[in-house]
């Protein structure tokens, strides 16, 4: 079943919060298991607060000797493993993304994001060579502007496409609604929209890079798992 890495050596740059949208969205149609193997426990910390869907499972490690074993065992027993990890290079990000069957690498529109970008692309290609196969991968733009495109953001795509990294094509834009749901717990669905402003949009964003996500996973299987993909999430 696909195990779906979020990776960047730089903390901050919107590991959890897309690993997170990711797993509440595909959890509308399919069982997810989300190891969170950030030191911080950050979404360990959400499943402790009220709403969280019954068919998430939150596992908290981040150990290099038991991270394979965790995945692994997830794989075996949810259709989605989701793995959230420090925002570091470390043993335990080069064992779990050499059992990616996706690595998602958030990048914010600064600079130092794209050199910490390429730092973890570059992490990617010495598992593959390590795994002897082929890891696929794409950058995530995240907390993006919906009406403007920085200067910083079209110098770091430009950069991208040079280099023929990978983009996905849905971005997470900037959303108070995506903050709110990791503060106070549930999915995006649960806020109150008289007290958190944009829910909506931010559903049907969340949605898209769902979507895109599951694209991405098709694209990249030699014999796609159908009854383990939603069609729509």
């Amino acid at each position: 079943m696909p195990t779906i890495v979020f990776a960047n050596p730089k903390g901050g740059a919107g590991k959890t919060t897309s690993a997170l949208i990711l797993a509440t969205e595909i959890s509308r149609s399919a069982p997810v298991t989300i190891i969170d193997a950030d030191p911080n426990r950050p979404i360990t910390d959400w499943s402790h607060l009220p709403g969280k869907p019954d068919n998430i499972t939150v596992l908290a490690e981040n150990s290099e000797d038991s991270i394979l074993e965790a995945i692994d065992d997830a794989a075996a027993r949810t259709p989605f493993v989701v793995v959230d990890l420090e925002g570091t290079a470390s043993t335990v990000v080069a064992y779990a993304i050499g059992r990616a069957d996706l690595v998602i690498i958030p990048l914010q529109a600064k600079q130092l994001d794209g050199k910490q970008a390429a730092r973890a692309i570059s992490l990617v290609k010495r598992q593959e060579k390590a795994f002897r196969r082929p890891i696929p991968h794409t950058v995530l733009l995240t907390r993006t502007s919906a009406a403007i495109r920085s200067r910083a953001l079209k110098a770091i795509l430009d950069q991208l496409r040079d280099h023929e990294v990978p983009v996905l094509d849905v971005e997470l834009i900037e959303r108070t609604a995506f903050d709110s749901f990791i503060a106070f717990g549930g999915t995006l669905d649960d806020l109150d929209r008289s007290d958190v402003s944009g829910v909506d949009k931010a559903l049907a964003n969340a949605n898209a890079y769902a979507a895109a996500v599951i694209d991405l996973l098709r694209s990249h299987a030699s014999e796609p798992p159908r009854d383990a993909l939603p069609e729509a999430v």
